[in-house]
């Protein structure tokens, strides 16, 4: 029996038994529909025990004008989290890690007619149906697809919303491309279609422009060639003028191959990236979060043992691209040829030969090429199925492998539940990778345990010794346990390293400031404003200093400096009340107060302090209705009752005093003068007592 058939134009005959090798596939014949919703289960089964957590700014936030944006324009992918906002009311993981699953399980079912068009050619039956003449191969190639563990990061980080997009809207654009020439006839609205669907795909992240060259390469007629290629070269510029005209700004940190001196040596090591991705997609097994910082030791000789992985993955490469031209069966030609394309095109936009890219290594790049070299796989484990004599051993071989696959993508998948799980994960496939240790000790240290958290961060000190982040961070906890001379010489390290790190300027400044250090402490504050204008902490902290000078003005107008950059600068409010109230100005202080809670009407601090201000002015009512109120969202602050008690105490009402003295000495024993109170109201009570008649 034979078909015609039409690929790209070319109209040609091809016999059935042309595909012999599907049949001896280890998997059940199914219908197209059946084996769709298999793969999406197989896709759903996966990933489904995770639970993750439209401006002219890149995808990490930045302005794209910026040299330090990534220039990551991804406006279809933000307007996705935007919805996903709207309608989980809130940041509420589920909701977005629910339709990544469900779009990975869309995706891995096209791909089966994206592999029977690789395969078999571009055939419609009487209805228009996509006709798979590989379709034991196709569902293999896709169930591979479907439970590849290195689709974990794309599917179970939020981030990598962006590549599930992009690779839906690159099926469809290629789906839709080969549309256009259905039964031989050409149709330009499926091309423009497709044009439209492939800007679609570049609009969820850069590599749907990708989608462009593989059809490209497909193209038969010089017209349809330029067509692609103007609407290609459009797509381009638009993209060139969004992201300001000019490539990412990388530093060594990020990609430290790219800044090597020498050439060859560079080159070297770009290729050994590529043999690092190979491997991840050949044993996805060492999975990790982030690669840069020393992950991945630079190759500065010849002589280095590793220089034998990149020969042997340009070995095996040679060795497919030969039987991709030169084999005398067409459809191995194509099969392989197209399989190639599909590896190796996605993955240009990462491979450092046009721009500079941002990583080492990241798994998630590898979404698309991934397809291409689960086609492959399937392909040469068919034709080994058909000429080995152990059919059965290789069969269960094939049945081992998806199984491994599921396995090791739910229990990476899990581990992408928490930031503990994931980062202590990458501990044992980065260990030299300074990023890896900051991370577990950030993670550590917001959990409340500083102790290890110091470990962690000075082991990223020692493997990156310039990595300010870390020194930050460690500097702050050293402060926080009063280890004030090692803390000041980190962050002074970190400034002099990275001048315009403004945060880090702000903790010296804290630092100095408990040292005694106040000219030098209040240099280092106003160098973090000069490096970040709006910055209301750093003009709380500048507030402190003052008041501890006694500048009671400057203190004043930090503060104020701090509300109005942070209305809801709880600290800044209290402190300004505070302050007036301890200098006398009690009725400023009660106008400070009553502003600071329209803006923040639940803040019990502001409440006490405002209240206290009231009770001075001997206005009773008032200052007893925000002490109540305060203890109603706070019923167990002593200094609240202790204070409350005072004013009772003052009013006359006795009774009432004793009552919250009392509460509060049982909330705190030792609250300076609340004991001495209450032993005066007893004294009076009980002369009051033996005074009455």
């Amino acid at each position: 029996m034979r078909l015609l058939i039409s690929i790209n134009g070319w109209i040609c005959i091809m016999a059935l038994s042309d595909v012999y090798w599907d049949h001896q596939i280890p998997l059940p014949k199914l219908a197209p529909a059946q084996a769709k919703v298999t793969v999406a289960l197989v896709a759903l089964l996966c990933f489904i025990n995770n639970t993750c957590v439209l401006q002219c700014n890149d995808f990490w936030g930045s302005n794209l004008s910026s040299n330090s944006s990534h220039k990551s324009y991804r406006p279809l992918t933000v307007l996705t989290f935007r919805l996903n906002y709207l309608l989980a009311g809130g940041l509420h993981p589920v909701g977005f890690h629910v339709l990544n699953i469900i779009l990975h399980a869309v995706i891995s079912a096209l791909m089966i007619d994206v592999f029977a068009i690789l395969i078999g050619g571009l055939a419609y039956d009487e209805k228009g149906m996509i006709l798979n003449h590989a379709p034991k191969t196709s569902l293999l190639a896709a169930l591979l697809f479907a439970a590849h563990p290195v689709h974990t990061e794309s599917v179970a980080g939020i981030v990598g919303r962006a590549d599930l997009l992009c690779a839906l809207f690159f099926q469809l654009s290629f789906l839709t491309y080969c549309k256009a020439f259905n039964r031989g006839r050409f149709s330009v609205q499926w091309l423009v279609l497709s044009l439209l669907l492939c800007a679609a795909a570049m609009l969820c992240k850069e590599q749907g422009i990708t989608v462009l060259v593989s059809e490209m390469l497909r193209t038969g007629l010089l017209t349809r060639l330029a067509l692609m290629g103007l609407g290609g070269l459009l797509m381009l510029y638009a993209r060139w003028r969004i992201m300001g005209t000019g490539p990412p700004a990388f530093t060594e940190v990020d990609n430290p191959a790219s800044f090597a001196e020498n050439i060859f040596l560079r080159i070297v090591n770009y290729n050994y990236y590529y043999s690092l991705n190979a491997w991840l997609l050949l044993c996805p097994w060492w999975l990790c979060f982030d690669w840069s910082m020393g992950c991945v030791p630079l190759i500065k000789s010849a002589t280095d043992w590793r220089m034998a992985w990149l020969l042997l993955m340009w070995c095996i490469l040679i060795g497919l691209i030969s039987q991709a031209l030169f084999s005398q069966d067409s459809q191995r030609r194509r099969t392989l040829t197209l399989g190639l394309v599909l590896l190796v095109v996605p993955f240009l936009p990462a491979s450092n030969i046009f721009f500079r890219v941002g990583f080492v290594i990241a798994e998630r790049v590898l979404y698309l090429s991934s397809a291409g070299y689960c086609l492959l796989l399937a392909y040469s484990l068919g034709h080994c199925c058909c000429w080995t004599k152990y059919r059965k051993l290789l069969c269960m071989s094939v049945l081992a492998l998806l199984c491994v696959y599921v396995a090791r993508c739910a229990l990476r998948s899990h581990q992408w539940r928490t930031e503990q799980s994931l980062f202590t994960s990458a501990l044992s496939v980065c260990p030299l990778n300074a990023k890896v240790h900051y991370n577990v000790g950030k993670n550590l240290a917001d959990r409340g345990n500083s102790t290890a958290a110091i470990t962690y961060y000075r082991e990223a000190v020692r493997l990156h010794p310039t990595y300010v982040h870390a020194m930050n961070n460690l500097g702050n906890i050293l402060k926080e346990r009063n280890e004030l001379i090692e803390a000041e010489q980190l962050l002074s390290k970190a400034v002099s390293i990275q001048p315009d790190f403004a945060a880090a300027w702000m903790n010296l400044g804290i630092v100095q400031n408990s040292l005694q250090k106040f000219e030098e402490a209040e240099q280092s504050y106003w160098n973090a404003i000069r490096f970040r204008k709006k910055y209301p902490d750093c003009y709380y902290n500048l507030g402190r200093l003052y008041a501890d000078q006694n500048r009671h003005v400057d203190a004043l107008n930090a503060w104020r400096n701090a509300t109005v950059l942070k209305p809801d600068h709880s600290l800044a409010w209290n402190n300004m009340v505070i302050l007036l109230d301890n200098t006398g100005n009690l009725g400023q202080a009660e106008l400070i107060g009553r502003e600071a809670l329209k803006l923040l009407p639940n803040d019990h601090t502001i409440m006490f302090s405002l209240a206290n201000v009231l009770g001075k002015l001997q206005k009773y009512k008032e200052s007893e209705g925000f002490f109540l109120h305060a203890l109603r969202i706070n019923p167990n602050a002593a200094s609240c009752h202790g204070n409350l008690a005072v004013l009772y105490h003052r009013w006359g009402k006795l009774e009432l005093a004793k009552k919250h003295y009392e509460l509060s000495l049982k909330l705190d024993p030792e609250a300076p003068g609340t004991r001495d109170n209450y032993n005066m109201l007893r004294r009076k009570l009980d002369q009051l007592k033996h005074s009455t008649p």
